[in-house]
């Protein structure tokens, strides 16, 4: 479980929305104010508060909670996120009860083991690690589904039911991709169970209810609308989260998210919490995933994807300009390639960098996890059917899907040959990519391209992002082999009046693109 504690917010943000009613200017409504059609309007069409007794009544059943010893030598930053885990990206430990505290307890430095500071400095024995959280019945055989990080590093694993009895769980899978997992209790009768349902209709504003075992609190059940759907809060490749203000806090991983219908339509997975506790920002992953994922641990216990093997990113205004591409819209008009790793499905079939997929199978690519799902999603030696933007002309092809490589993201470097330094236009200084350059930068032996060596202050290229250490391969769809090579491409680029110019670069082993403005003067201009 992974903590942001801010101590005092909560405090201060009341003590400003007090401030805020007393000083408030007051004002009478006028006939012409349109807010008052707009507030007739909501009470016209006012739906009570739905009454959820019968829902859980049905589906409490079904709902448990997942208590895990962790291995030896497992501490607590091993575990990854859980539902306080601000943006998925902190330390945490999935729920665990560490140095005797009950879960939730800050420790404040200096005085270990004692919430609120009041230890003294008293050393603390190093006691045994718990994890606690949520999971749901699926199948009566004994079937459970559950977050990743919840049983991460377990020694054992228990399952409580509903009725109070415990059962020893076998994990049948995990897939951290998506930070699910199974788990299969063994009992000598059938067990109520809940099924997943579609979260393909769900939308902004409809009632949902959350359960699950906060604080270690089981049984516990919360309610409150869909805040906003397709959420990527960095925790993983295939972020979709529906976004919910239901209160979830440390514990409802892993936890069911039913719709009024009581059809689960998602898993409780994540919260925003500057205080560590819930504020009303919850994510849960959509049941649609939760489906393919379940059903491939189950039978294999692994997951399968399908593997393309580009590189994509956002699309940014200076660079539909320089691509040619729409300009209403550009970080939601689809994926632009930024690299084709070699002998790849996209490299069989023709694509190229400074393409843009605007489509996969009929379903709309609007933004990189667009594509990375919906290419996941393509059973392995499978075609997929792809459209997109190549110099703002339409096309589509059909490509031969593979099965995702253990490390996708290697193999992304490209260019080819060497020349003698120079220095570039747009306030770059180029030098050709040495034996010694390549070994000091990190680079695989048959990449080559143009290094930056220095980048001239508040020039078109520093303000446009680029670093000493990048390596240049290529101005738009050509490939640059050399510092002579880029010089070249970009002088071009100026001379056709294109009015910016797409750098492709690898930085760190990730290949991207880079817009810079041509409007802007050069270094060579200064």
């Amino acid at each position: 479980m992974r903590h942001t504690f801010t101590r005092g917010t909560a405090l201060t943000l009341a003590l400003l929305g007090a401030t805020a009613l007393v000083t408030a200017s007051i004002r009478p409504a006028c006939a012409a104010d349109t807010s008052l059609d707009e507030t007739l309007a909501v009470q016209q069409n006012y739906t009570p508060v739905p009454d959820f007794t019968n829902l859980v009544k049905r589906v409490s059943p079904a709902v448990v909670s997942v208590d895990v010893h962790l291995k030896s030598g497992q501490s607590t930053d091993d575990q990854v996120d859980d539902d306080d885990s601000g943006n998925g990206n902190g330390n945490g430990n999935g729920g665990q009860t560490q140095n005797g505290l009950p879960p939730g307890f800050p420790q404040i430095p200096g005085f270990p083991g004692f919430p609120f500071g009041f230890g003294f400095g008293v050393p603390q024995q190093p006691q045994a690690v718990e994890a606690k959280g949520s999971g749901f019945i699926i199948d009566p055989a004994g079937i459970i589904v559950t977050n990743n990080h919840v049983v991460k590093g377990a020694k054992t694993v228990t399952v409580t039911l509903s009725d109070g009895n415990t059962y020893p769980a076998k994990i049948l899978g995990t897939d951290p991709k998506t930070d699910l997992a199974v788990l299969k209790i063994s009992v000598n009768h059938k067990l109520p169970y809940v099924e997943l349902g579609s979260s393909a209709n769900v939308e902004p504003g409809e009632w949902v209810v959350a359960m699950g075992n906060p604080f270690g609190l089981d049984g516990t059940v919360t309610a409150g609308i869909v805040s906003a759907l397709g959420r990527d809060i960095g925790d993983g490749p295939y972020d979709k989260f529906i976004q919910i203000d239901a209160p979830i806090n440390e514990g409802n991983s892993g936890g069911p998210l039913f719709d009024q219908k009581g059809e689960v339509i998602g898993i409780n997975t994540a919260i925003l919490s500057p205080s560590g506790g819930s504020v009303g920002i919850g994510f849960a992953i959509p049941a649609d995933m939760v489906k393919r994922v379940v059903t491939q641990l189950i039978s294999g216990g692994k997951v399968v994807r399908g593997y393309l093997g580009v590189a994509a990113q956002e699309i940014s205004p200076q660079m539909a300009q320089a691509l040619g591409l729409p300009q209403a819209h550009p970080n939601k008009d689809g994926a632009l390639v930024a690299a084709i790793s070699p002998n790849s499905p996209a490299a069989r079939a023709g694509l190229k960098p400074g393409d843009v997929i605007t489509s996969v199978n009929g379903t709309p690519v609007t933004n990189p996890g667009d594509l990375a799902s919906e290419i996941a999603n393509v059973d392995p030696n499978h075609d997929a059917n792809i459209i997109y933007l190549r110099n703002g002309k339409q096309n589509s092809l059909s490509v031969a899907v593979a099965t995702m490589p253990a490390n996708p993201d290697a193999g992304f470097q490209q260019g080819g040959g060497n020349a003698a330094p120079a220095q570039g236009p747009l306030g770059l200084t180029l030098a050709p990519l040495t034996p010694n350059a390549r070994s000091q930068l990190n680079l695989p032996g048959d990449a080559t391209g143009a290094v930056i060596t220095a980048v001239k202050p508040n020039s078109a290229a520093g303000q446009a992002g680029l670093q000493p250490g990048d390596l240049l391969v290529g101005i738009g769809a050509q490939d640059v082999a050399s510092p002579s090579d880029a010089v070249s491409a970009i002088a071009s680029a100026r001379k056709a009046g294109t009015g910016a110019v797409a750098l492709r670069i690898v930085r760190q082993g990730q290949a991207l693109f880079v817009g810079i403005d041509l409007s802007k003067p050069s270094a060579s201009d200064k």
